[in-house]
C-alpha cells in the first residue's frame, strides 16, 4: 500500500511523515520548492504475526507494509509547481492531506493567516483542477486523433465529458458513483480527486483533548458532507510535533509518554488502520518453521485470488485451501493437531472468501 502525504506549505507534512515512519527528515520554517521525495516503509503492526512467531520461532517473520512518501507542498494556483506533486501521488492508493491548525510564529503560513478550513478547501480544489487538465488535454487528443481518421472509444469519451462537467462545477470525482466498467476505464488514467483522502488536523499541543480538537474535526466533516465526498474521506487530529518526538522513542519510553499526554495509540497505528478500513483491505497469515507472514488483499477477494498474491503458480494450480482462524488456532494452544482433531481446519474450495486473519495452507500443482 503506498500512502502519499500533501497539503500547503509549512502545514507539518514531513513532522508527519516523520512521525508516520520514525525517521528524522529536516524539517524548515519556511516553503521548500524543490528537493527529491523522501521515502519511507513503515511494518504494519499486527498482534497475530507476534504469536505466531512465539509459536512457530520461524527463520523468518514478515509483516504487511506500508509505504509513505513526501513531497515538496501544493501552492495555490501554481500549475508548474503542482504537477511536480502530482506526479508522485498519482499512482498512490490513498492521499493523506495534512491541514495547518497550530499557531506558530516562526512558521510562516503561505496564506499569511490561518485557517484549516480555507486550507482544505484549497486542497481539494488543487487536486480538482489537476484533473480537469488531464481531462482537457485526453479530449483534444482524442478529438486530434478523429481528425486523422482514428476513431475514439465512445465509453471513454462519454466518462471524460462527464467528470469533466463535475470537475467544472469543483466536484471531485469521489463524489461520484462510477460502475464497473468506467472504473475499469478509469483506473490507467489515476485521477487525483478519485483517492480515499485521509485529513490530518495538526494541531498545537494545547489543542490535544480540548472542545477545539473536536470541532475541527467535526468542521472538516461538515465540509466534506456538503461537498458529498463524505463517504471517501476520513478525519483524524494530532500534534504533529509531539508525535515526532514519540516516534523516535523507544517502546516503553513511548509508551508513557503516551498516557502522559492522553494519547490513545501512536500516529502510526491509527492512520494504518484508517487506511485500511477505508480501502477493505485485510490480512491473511502463512506460517511455517520457515516464514510466518502477513499478506494483504481486498475484502472480498477469494482463495484463488489471495493464493496468486503468494505467487502466479499457486493461483495458477490451486487445488483447495486449508484454513483456520487465527482465533481457533490460539483456543487449541497452538497446536495444528488438535486443531484437526477439532475439526476447526477447513478444505476450501477457489471462490471461499477469505477473512481477516485467516491462517491458509495453499495446495497446488503445476
Amino acid at each position: 500500500m503506498k500512502i502519499a502525504i500533501t497539503g500547503l506549505s509549512n502545514a507539518g507534512k514531513t513532522t508527519v511523515f516523520n512521525a508516520l515512519t520514525g525517521l528524522n527528515i529536516e524539517t524548515t520554517a519556511y516553503p521548500t520548492l524543490t528537493g527529491e521525495p523522501s521515502l519511507g516503509t513503515v511494518k504494519v503492526p499486527d498482534h497475530r504475526i507476534d504469536r505466531l512467531k512465539e509459536i512457530f520461532r520461524p527463520k523468518k517473520t514478515t509483516y504487511a507494509t506500508v509505504n509513505y512518501i513526501d513531497y515538496i507542498g501544493l501552492t495555490k494556483g501554481d500549475k508548474v509547481q503542482n504537477s511536480k506533486v502530482f506526479e508522485h501521488i498519482k499512482d498512490a492508493d490513498t492521499v493523506v492531506h495534512v491541514v495547518r491548525a497550530f499557531s506558530d510564529s516562526a512558521v510562516s503560513h503561505p496564506m499569511n493567516h490561518l485557517d484549516p478550513l480555507a486550507d482544505f478547501e484549497i486542497l481539494e480544489l488543487e487536486l480538482i483542477l489537476g484533473d480537469l487538465e488531464f481531462i482537457e488535454r485526453r479530449l483534444q487528443r482524442i478529438q486530434d486523433s478523429e481528425k486523422k481518421g482514428k476513431k475514439a472509444n465512445p465509453e471513454e469519451r462519454a466518462l471524460l465529458l462527464r467528470c469533466k462537467s463535475a470537475l467544472e462545477q469543483e466536484r471531485p470525482l469521489r463524489s461520484i458513483d462510477f460502475n464497473e466498467t468506467e472504473n475499469a476505464i478509469m483506473r490507467p488514467m489515476q485521477f487525483l480527486s478519485d483517492k480515499p483522502e485521509i485529513v490530518v488536523i495538526n494541531i498545537s499541543e494545547e489543542d490535544l483533548n480540548t472542545p477545539r480538537q473536536a470541532e475541527l474535526e467535526e468542521a472538516i466533516k461538515e465540509v466534506a458532507q456538503n461537498k458529498g465526498i463524505g463517504h471517501q474521506l476520513q478525519v483524524l487530529s494530532l500534534c504533529g510535533k509531539l508525535e515526532m518526538e514519540i516516534a523516535q522513542l523507544g517502546a516503553e519510553e513511548a509508551d508513557a509518554f503516551l498516557q502522559d499526554m492522553g494519547i490513545r495509540e501512536p500516529v502510526r497505528e491509527r492512520l494504518i488502520k484508517v487506511s485500511y478500513g477505508m480501502l477493505g483491505l485485510i490480512s491473511f497469515l502463512t506460517y511455517g518453521e520457515d516464514e510466518v507472514r502477513a499478506w494483504t488483499i481486498r475484502r472480498g477477494d477469494n482463495a484463488q485470488k489471495a493464493a496468486g498474491k503468494i505467487h502466479s503458480d499457486i493461483e495458477r494450480g490451486f487445488i483447495r485451501a486449508e484454513v483456520i482462524a487465527f482465533e481457533d488456532f490460539l483456543s487449541c494452544g497452538g497446536s495444528m493437531v488438535k486443531a484437526k482433531e477439532k475439526g476447526l481446519v477447513r478444505l476450501e474450495g477457489k471462490t471461499y472468501e477469505v477473512r481477516d486473519g485467516d491462517m491458509i495452507h495453499f495446495r497446488f500443482n503445476v
